[in-house]
């Protein structure tokens, strides 16, 4: 069984990974930071997830690369994509594609951990 409170964290700016697990980390989440997103995908074939949350614009495979591998080896997996560049458009891909959320930047740390807890519960 996944544990529910374990959570993915992929993004390429390193001090939003270290805020990310330090918040999630208080709120009593398991969390594993990437700033790669090849490591990060081959740390999913590793290992299952309960959350991701992850950048969209990423060097190498991009975070909609990373949702689709993510919801491909394991279609429970609930998704935030986070992002500097929002549009409706890439909203719409990132739920075309199993995204639970879609957050432009710059959000704030306690909504991000409200919505990995609520869907860590779902």
């Amino acid at each position: 069984m996944r544990d529910e409170r374990s959570v993915l964290v992929l993004d390429d700016e390193p001090i939003v990974g270290d805020r990310l697990r330090e918040a999630l980390s208080k709120a009593g989440f398991d969390v594993e930071v990437f700033t790669d997103s090849t490591e990060a995908m081959a740390r999913l074939r590793e290992r299952s997830f309960h959350v991701l949350v992850t950048d969209m614009k990423m060097r190498g495979p991009s975070g909609m690369d990373v949702l689709r591998f993510a919801k491909e080896g394991a279609p429970a997996t609930r998704v935030i994509v986070i992002t500097g560049y929002a549009t409706i458009e890439t909203n719409y891909e990132a739920q075309a594609l199993g995204a639970d959320h879609f957050v432009a930047k710059p959000f704030k740390m306690k909504d991000i951990v409200r919505l990995v807890d609520k869907i860590s519960h779902s």
